[in-house]
């Protein structure tokens, strides 16, 4: 691994340009730590079209969504005071929690979980059936699994670079699996009726005993139909055709099943491989802000990566918003080096590996000795990842710099303590807290910092122009909705072929085309 050298991008100026944003999934429970069946609060908005508050895959899945800020602080403001709104929105009807773990309370039967309801609109329709078709293709427990989304940009990244960053961050992430892990162990529920590799608590919890984020391990979002994608990461065009190929494909599976059953309701947009873009799960995406009604493919295609989403990080049920400004400034510090270092093309090889490093960090990560695979040679998790950390400090000390601080070097530091001694990452503290004070009972234990984090939020300081500033957003996007319902005069039939057309994807530039026949 190359170390890094002195680069314009760790310039001042440059580094005051970062943007970041937070996308962060909790669901909806109730006081005994069984998922609430009730439907998203009217008082929050509307899912569809409220900027700050909707659902994700659930009804009952809340996703809470910041802007884009310059600073770490500010952003974490803005999720804290809409976590407040919510739960003071939450307490009005009856007791529900917010759960603070990214793998799920008790659930009940997989048909019984309710899938989010977006309004009589086509585009409303159409999420809905996404859902459908999520439900049917890879159950709808799997989707109940949450976590954060961390948004990132830094001005004047192109393409290629945003690439080449994405490239070193797959290579990378099992330290950020390591340091943020934070879903050892699940209530039993979540697994009835599968396989899996998981052992007992007590008949209380299942978990891995040096486990680290289950979520992001073989339990979590796998799917033998998207095993089959070979994505390619080494430029625009090539991620673009993958991808194109993938939302086009027949699947013999999905199309079995087709788009209606046989009384004639919708179970699924479309009977391709992926339905759309967003079902491709991934550890980080490109992405770029799309326009009304246009496809995110088209969108990329067109106007290139304005940022990159973080996808595996955990909620850390020891945080009141799941996250903190050291955990978010590390990830400042990782995705530069990601950017700045060199990154050569993956190929099918090193995707094996990287699949397989991270499950062997999901499952073991905390497992002493642990040996993951680099370029086709062992390597200890512990050995890499502290070659990673110490090639980070001249950004961390670039930032500081830039920011008149020591914040980015003490995130470094905390993340050096938890690769000496793994008894302090989040995943081990979860187990211990679940042994000490919960007779290794998942749901007691979460249930509990649920309770304690609404306690918490509850009580901070809320004025009446933060109450009227948020009544006022969901009043407008109640509003927003009923005018798109109002405008609609197509029939969602016509509506579903042309939204889920090949044509609208994009046409791929010449490169990517040359690019394909070789």
């Amino acid at each position: 691994m190359s170390s890094p050298v002195a680069h314009p991008l760790l310039a001042s100026e440059r580094l005051l340009g970062i943007r970041r944003g937070i996308e962060k999934e909790s669901l909806r429970a109730l006081p005994d730590g069984m998922l609430a069946l009730t439907p998203h609060p009217a008082a929050l908005g509307s899912a569809l079209t409220h900027p700050h508050i909707t659902t994700d895959y659930s009804e009952s899945q809340l996703e809470l969504i910041t802007g884009v800020h310059a600073g770490v602080s500010a952003c974490l403001d803005e999720l804290t005071e809409t976590h407040q709104y919510t739960y003071r929105t939450l307490r009005e009807a009856g007791e529900e929690m917010l759960w603070v773990s990214s793998m799920p309370c008790g659930l009940p039967t997989d048909e019984t979980i309710p899938l989010g309801r977006y309004g009589s609109s086509n585009i409303g329709r159409a999420k809905s059936v996404y859902r459908m078709g999520l439900g049917h293709r890879y159950g709808r427990r799997m989707q109940t699994i949450s976590g954060i989304h961390y948004n990132w940009s830094l001005p004047g990244v192109s393409n290629a670079e945003y690439f080449a960053l994405i490239r070193n961050f797959r290579r990378h992430a099992f330290l950020l699996l390591y340091l943020f892990g934070a879903s050892p162990a699940v209530c039993p529920t979540f697994v009835e009726g599968r396989q899996h590799e998981l052992q007992s608590l007590d008949g209380k919890a299942l978990y891995m005993p040096h486990g680290t984020s289950l979520r992001m391990g073989r339990l979590g979002y796998q799917s033998d139909a998207q095993a089959s994608l070979a994505v390619s990461y080494n430029s625009l065009e090539g991620y673009a055709a993958s991808l194109h190929d993938a939302l086009t494909r027949p699947w013999p599976a999905y199309e079995a099943l087709g788009v209606l059953n046989p009384g004639g309701d919708y179970i699924q947009l479309a009977t391709s491989l992926l339905q759309i873009e967003n079902e491709f799960y991934g550890t980080i995406r490109p992405k770029r802000t799309i326009f009304q009604g246009e496809r995110p493919l088209h969108a990329l295609r067109e106007r290139g990566v304005e940022y990159v989403e973080v996808r595996l990080m955990d909620l850390d049920p020891f945080e009141p918003v799941g996250i903190n400004a050291q955990t978010m400034r590390f990830l400042d510090v990782f995705l530069l080096h990601c950017l700045q270092s060199e990154s050569p093309n993956d190929t099918p090889q090193e995707i094996a590996e990287l699949a397989r490093n991270q499950h062997l960090t999901a499952a073991r990560g905390r497992e002493p000795g642990l040996q993951l695979l680099r370029g086709g040679q062992a390597v200890t998790l512990q050995d890499w990842g502290s070659e990673l950390v110490q090639a980070c400090e001249p950004i961390a000390r670039a930032l500081d710099a830039a920011h008149g601080c020591t914040d980015y070097s003490a995130a470094l530091a905390s993340a050096r303590a938890g690769l000496a001694d793994p008894s302090t990452l989040p995943s081990a503290r979860v187990l211990a807290e679940m042994a000490s004070g919960y007779d290794n009972s998942f749901l007691r234990f979460v249930r509990a910092r649920s309770q304690q984090t609404r306690q918490d939020l509850l009580a901070r300081p809320w004025t009446s122009q933060q109450q009227q500033r948020f009544e006022a957003m969901a009043r407008k996007s109640l509003e927003d909705q009923r005018a798109i319902e109002a405008a609609d005069t197509m029939p969602f039939e016509i509506f579903r072929q042309q939204y889920v057309s090949p044509s609208r994807l994009g046409l791929p530039s010449r490169a990517a085309a040359q690019e394909v026949l070789a």
